[in-house]
């Protein structure tokens, strides 16, 4: 608290704490009037409960139809729910493309059969999970013995390694970067924690997911700027800066998914539109993304920025604000070069397959980029490579007018943002 009274002891102080407060209270309010209220679309074939199974045995049997093509089996014992015990035979699909199983191994299996008192419990050959290659559904409305399993192979079950690798990342974490570490990895899991527990039902409880987002992305800033560093001058002018960002990218982000005309209707999330009944506003949700998709890389690069004006007025406390800018500015187009360079790699990794199944069809470059499979990813890396671009010379200006003009002993205590 110290530190904060050294901050609003001076003018530009006092604008700093108070610009940050307002945002937060705006952050609280729409935290609350956004508040999901648990209605939300349910759409059968969108993602459904999975039961743990073990493969005991692993064939080969004909696809059937006038080729000569083999498609691989599995039999697979239920270790779970209703069925517990249960062995069950699973077609995986042609051999060429289905999971290459092997005895022993745990994977996860998507029921068939709804459970009774479910919409379309008692009609007759009804599936349901995640649509894949399995027995039909049979008879859902049969119950106890004499109801036979129905289950489709819905993936192999990863789960044990993604939590190792998890603590693995946590341990590193604490291990290096020690009590900043930790608190750093707290805010990443209640940023995940927002995420998935307010952000995705507020939106399919039917707010508007572009107003969603912005105040998601907000109050994520918030706990993890917060957390990890702590309240100081360098991290109020950075949720400044990177607030303002936000803002730019949600603006960008409007305009070009209308010009481009990507409304969000191809692909999966169309798909689930279509089987909730279309209630879901897709091109908001598309907006929604590129927000959140934003939100990571402009903290970084903000917060670099403040903690480089910080730095330099420590060390030159006779530096003008106009310096401060000039010097830092350096620092930050150095930087904003290599994080563009890391943001179009990383988009670009992610749409590989597309790009290698247009070129192997023998389509042009802008015939592929023209599918909004791909114009999607294009924009959302334009746009947060744009919002990054302005928000170097915005938050290095906000920080040579609002921290340089501040006292060294007001950012005092506070570890320089290294790369």
């Amino acid at each position: 608290m110290s530190a904060l009274r050294t901050i609003v002891a001076t003018g530009p102080g006092r604008l700093l704490v108070g610009t940050v407060a307002l945002v937060a209270v705006l952050t609280v309010v729409g935290l609350i009037a956004l508040w999901p209220s648990g209605d939300r679309p349910t759409t059968p074939g969108a993602g459904t409960p999975t039961v743990g199974g073990t493969v005991t045995a692993v064939d080969s049997a004909s696809c059937g139809g006038p080729t000569d093509q083999r498609c691989r089996t599995a039999t697979v014992r239920v270790d779970e729910g209703r069925d517990e015990g249960a062995s069950v035979q699973i077609v995986l699909g042609p051999e060429e493309v289905s999971p290459d199983l092997e005895t022993g191994q745990r994977v996860r299996l998507a029921d068939q059969q709804p459970a009774e008192g479910t919409p379309g419990a008692d009609a007759p050959g009804t599936t349901g999970g995640d649509a894949g290659l399995g027995e039909p559904g049979g008879d859902a409305g049969a119950a106890g013995a004499d109801r036979e399993p129905s289950y489709a192979f819905s993936g192999v079950d990863r789960r044990t390694p993604l939590v190792a690798l998890a603590i693995l990342f946590a341990l590193l974490g604490a291990l290096v970067a020690r009590g900043r570490g930790l608190l750093a990895l707290v805010g990443t899991a209640m940023s995940l924690s927002l995420v998935v527990l307010w952000l995705v039902p507020a939106i399919l409880d039917g707010r508007s997911p572009l107003l969603v987002a912005t105040v998601g992305a907000l109050a994520v800033m918030f706990v993890t700027t917060g957390l990890t560093y702590g309240v100081t001058a360098q991290s109020l002018a950075a949720v400044t800066g990177i607030g303002v960002s936000l803002l730019v990218a949600a603006l960008l982000g409007t305009l070009w998914s209308d010009l481009s005309g990507l409304d969000g209707k191809d692909g999966d999330l169309g798909s689930f539109a279509l089987q909730s009944g279309g209630e879901l506003p897709l091109q908001g949700i598309l907006l929604a993304g590129m927000v959140i998709g934003a939100l990571g890389v402009l903290t970084d690069t903000v917060v670099s920025q403040v903690s480089t004006v910080a730095a330099l007025h420590r060390t030159s406390p006779a530096m003008k604000a106009r310096e401060l800018y000039r010097e830092a500015f350096v620092v930050g187009r150095d930087h904003l070069a290599a994080t563009i360079h890391t943001l179009v790699l990383a988009y670009a990794g992610a749409t590989l397959p597309l790009l290698l199944v247009a070129s192997a069809n023998g389509v042009t470059f802008g015939d592929a980029i023209n599918d909004a499979r791909l114009a999607e990813p294009i924009v959302s890396t334009l746009v947060g490579s744009a919002a990054l671009v302005l928000s170097v010379p915005l938050s290095t200006a906000l920080a040579a007018v609002l921290v340089g003009r501040l006292p060294p002993a007001a950012l005092a205590g506070h570890d320089h943002h290294h790369h």
